[in-house]
Formats: structure tokens, C-alpha cells, sequence
């Protein structure tokens, strides 16, 4: 008994040995001096440049153009009839916050209590989530992690896709997320009556105005006392909010409520803020546009916000808000692996009035912009972060494969779940014997 117990025991510790050692060979991003050389430069704010070369070298992009010097010792790689992107950026996600739906171990993004600025996606941000690769692979670098829930359910985070910490992944942007109340029903399934909806309605404005009550008494008493003020965490999380030196992401969808939001907006004379989701945009684009503030809207992909719109409406809402003289952004907002779909997002936003131009800068230098750090993101220029991808083809055709990805620099393999089991099944061995 106790012999077999030991050969079992030892099986075991040899088997997790060469599982260990299977894991430690899958292959890692690396690092070094790299030219990109014939390619077709897509540089996004300083138009296209033909049969250029890209050089990249400590995490930047050193060189990017025809007349360009190869670093001695730089490892060439030819991409003639390849096309060089910048990084594609989400602007609205769940990456790295939600595992399993179905398990709350695994769902971070949803915080109890209504009022919890507080709460950080960055420190929530899982950096060896399954769907970091998927989406690595189709070309987008970076993300905004964003949580959901109750009125303030925290603050989202810029990350890049790459990075064994969320410190290391973090991309140079945080903004405090606001749930703007919502003045009608939350979908078919949602069987209150009209009273009812109403009334939740008043009592969740009547929550923001006293929370932002006490944030601006907070803001008074901390400049008072020179940041003495006491321990509330809430309040805290919102002082920068305040003092304008951190964005305001409102939540808002319904005609109704974005204009709700826009005119709460004004009263309260808040000076940074992005409004986010925007399905009826189009319904109040001038004034969106009058107000000069930023939208990031999406998904693209969806049906129509009501039952007696075109079919087509959440498909051009993007392009209806842009060509008012709004500027808009593109996210997925989907489940968690699909996230990966949002060149196809652009590209129906693109067919239906945005066209391919401004649908590509919606998802790099646009949020780049918003975000604060296009001077490091969002587009092909010396001295910028080397998040770029290189495809065979036009990003927004499925048919499309994208042959290198670069984040910071590092040249990241591109191997995800989906690729590796694609692999296994399509040389199976031993395979069916007849």
C-alpha cells in the first residue's frame, strides 16, 4: 500500500514536472531592435507611405518613413505587401475583469454598493486573462477596463495588452465611471410599470445630486484643511473629478437621458467628462456637438435601440454623431472574448456613413486623444510607444490576417487558446483509425 502510494505520488510530482516544463516552452514576447522594411505605412495622422520602413528600438518607434537608416544589428524583417496600423485602442471593455461569467470568483467588474469610485479596475485587472491574447492577435494593443453596476461603480483604466502586472500594463489613463440614471425601462425583460420607473428614476438623480453634494462640501473641506479632510474613500475617489483633473465617463443611452446627462453636465460645471454608450446619439447629435464634449459609443454591432427604427441605426449612429462635428470613439462593450471584433465594429460604422478614414482613427488616434496620451498612442510617429500591428490585407475584411504585433516594443506571439486548438485538431495524431 504504502510502495503504491509512493509510485503514485511520484508519477504524480512527474507529470505536473513536464506540464510545468510544457507550459515554460510556449513561447514569449521579446524584445529587441526591429526594421520593418517595403511596407505600406498606415500612419494615421500623416496619411500613407508607400514601400516605407518602421525601425523600433527600446519600446519606441524611432524611425518611420522612405529614407530611413537601419540601426546596425537590427533584425530586418521584409514586410512587402504587408500593412503597418497603429495599435488598435477599445475604448470600453471588460478585459481582465471578468473570467467566467457564470463564477463571481472570477467577476470583478461589478463591486458591491451603489457609490464605489473608489474602486480600481487597474488593481482588478487580471494580466493572464484567457482573453488578453485573443484579442492581441487581431490587432488591439490597448483597452479601457471598465467597471459596471451601480451609480459610481468605480474608475477605469487604460491598459495595454501586455505585462505580468497591471502596473506594467497600465497606459496612462484613469477615469471615474458614472451610471447616469435612467428614465425608462432597461430592456423587454423589465416588467415595472410606468410609476415605477419613474419614481426609481427621481430617487437614483436625487443619490448623484447628494453624492456630488458632498463631493464638492469634501473638496471645499480638504482644500480647507490642506488635504486633512478625513478618511471617506467615496469622496476622495471623486476629488479629482471635482478639481477637473480627472475625467467623468457618464454612462447614458436613451435620447432622453443623454440629454438628462448633458444638461446635469452643464449645471454642475464639470470640466472634464466623456459621455459613453450614446445608442441615440444621433437623435441629439447637434446638441451633443453644441455641449463639445467627446463621445465613445458601442457596440456597433447591435440592433436598433427601438422597435420602429431602421434596422440600421445602431450602424450609422457613429458616423451620424461625427459628420454633426462630434468626436467620437468606437468600443465593443461585448462578452468577454469578443472584444476581438472590434475592427469589424469599425468597419460596419465605416460602410454606414463614417467611412474607412475616420473609422480607423475611432479606434487609434481618436481615444488616444480623449485618453490624454496620444502623444504615445494612437498612431505611427517617431518617438511614440511601438504599439503597432502588420496585416495582409485591410484590418476591417475578415479575411485579413495579421502577421506581427508589437506592444511597447515587444514582439508578442501570436498564440491564444483559440490558435492553439486550432492546431492540435488540424493534424490530429494519432487521429481515427480505420
Amino acid at each position: 500500500m504504502k510502495k503504491s502510494f509512493q509510485l503514485l505520488t511520484g508519477l504524480t510530482v512527474a507529470l505536473v514536472c513536464v506540464w510545468t516544463i510544457t507550459l515554460a516552452q510556449s513561447p514569449k514576447a521579446r524584445t529587441g531592435t526591429f526594421a520593418f522594411t517595403h511596407a505600406t505605412i498606415v500612419t494615421v495622422t500623416q496619411g500613407t507611405i508607400s514601400n516605407g520602413t518602421v525601425v523600433v528600438a527600446g519600446g519606441k518607434i524611432v524611425a518611420a518613413g522612405t529614407n530611413v537608416s537601419i540601426p546596425a544589428g537590427a533584425e530586418v524583417i521584409d514586410c512587402t505587401g504587408l500593412s503597418i496600423y497603429p495599435g488598435m485602442i477599445d475604448a470600453g471593455t471588460r478585459i481582465g475583469l471578468t473570467e467566467v461569467g457564470s463564477d463571481p470568483r472570477t467577476v470583478d467588474f461589478n463591486e458591491i454598493g451603489d457609490v464605489v469610485p473608489q474602486m480600481r479596475a487597474l488593481s482588478a485587472v487580471n494580466p493572464n486573462a484567457t482573453a488578453i491574447p485573443v484579442n492581441r492577435i487581431a490587432g488591439i494593443t490597448s483597452a479601457l477596463a471598465a467597471p459596471d453596476g451601480g451609480l459610481f461603480p468605480g474608475t477605469a483604466a487604460l491598459v495595454n495588452l501586455h505585462g505580468y502586472t497591471s502596473d506594467q500594463m497600465y497606459a496612462g489613463f484613469e477615469g471615474v465611471v458614472l451610471n447616469f440614471p435612467a428614465s425608462g425601462k432597461r430592456g423587454f425583460w423589465d416588467r415595472r410599470t410606468d410609476e415605477e420607473v419613474k419614481k426609481a428614476a427621481e430617487k437614483s438623480l436625487k443619490q448623484l445630486n447628494d453624492v456630488w453634494t458632498k463631493a464638492l462640501e469634501y473638496h471645499k473641506l480638504d482644500s480647507a484643511t490642506h488635504g486633512k479632510a478625513g478618511y471617506y474613500p467615496e469622496l476622495q475617489a471623486l476629488l479629482p473629478v471635482v478639481r477637473g483633473q480627472v475625467a467623468l465617463l457618464v454612462e447614458c443611452n436613451a435620447e432622453a437621458d443623454i440629454k438628462a446627462a448633458l444638461k446635469w453636465i452643464a449645471d454642475k460645471h464639470i470640466a472634464k467628462v466623456v459621455l459613453t454608450g450614446v445608442a441615440e446619439g444621433w437623435r441629439v447629435a447637434g446638441e451633443i456637438a453644441k455641449a463639445k464634449i467627446p463621445v465613445i459609443t458601442g457596440p456597433v454591432l447591435a440592433i436598433p435601440s427601438r422597435e420602429y427604427d431602421r434596422y440600421d441605426k445602431a450602424y450609422a449612429n457613429a458616423g451620424l454623431m461625427q459628420k454633426a462635428g462630434v468626436v467620437v470613439a468606437l468600443r465593443t462593450r461585448d462578452s468577454n472574448t469578443n472584444y476581438r471584433n472590434l475592427p469589424y465594429h469599425a468597419g460596419f460604422a465605416a460602410t454606414y456613413g463614417m467611412g474607412r478614414d475616420e473609422a480607423l482613427r475611432a479606434i487609434t488616434i481618436v481615444p488616444a486623444q480623449i485618453f490624454g496620451v496620444a502623444d504615445r498612442l494612437g498612431s505611427v510617429e517617431a518617438g511614440k510607444e511601438a504599439n503597432i500591428f502588420i496585416t495582409d490585407g485591410d484590418p476591417f475584411e475578415t479575411k485579413t490576417q495579421v502577421r506581427y504585433v508589437l506592444i511597447s516594443g515587444w514582439m508578442i506571439p501570436l498564440v491564444s487558446r483559440q490558435t492553439l486548438m486550432y492546431d492540435e485538431f488540424l493534424k490530429r495524431e494519432p487521429g481515427l483509425q480505420k
